[in-house]
């Protein structure tokens, strides 16, 4: 099973070796037929502490590092 990607704004690098990135959805309600946005923060470990506030990144599922980080950062984007 292929590893889940999403891309997504940095919102916090406070905490060491991890990043909060929120990650906005887009989709049709299925009643009103409007189109919804849905965010989402998730902590993702960032090993270099390489990135900061307002960058753009991709974001992979992999093992649990801790408690409530189970994604890293694979890349910037432009």
């Amino acid at each position: 099973m292929p590893k889940r990607v999403l891309s997504g704004v940095v919102v916090s690098d406070k905490a060491d070796k991890t990043v909060t990135v929120l990650v906005e959805r887009r989709f049709k309600h299925p009643v009103v037929q409007k189109i919804i946005k849905r965010s989402k923060k998730y902590s993702a470990h960032d090993e270099q502490n390489a990135y900061h506030t307002g960058d753009k990144v991709r974001i992979q599922e992999c093992r649990p590092i801790s408690k409530n980080k189970s994604w890293f950062v694979l890349e910037r984007v432009s």
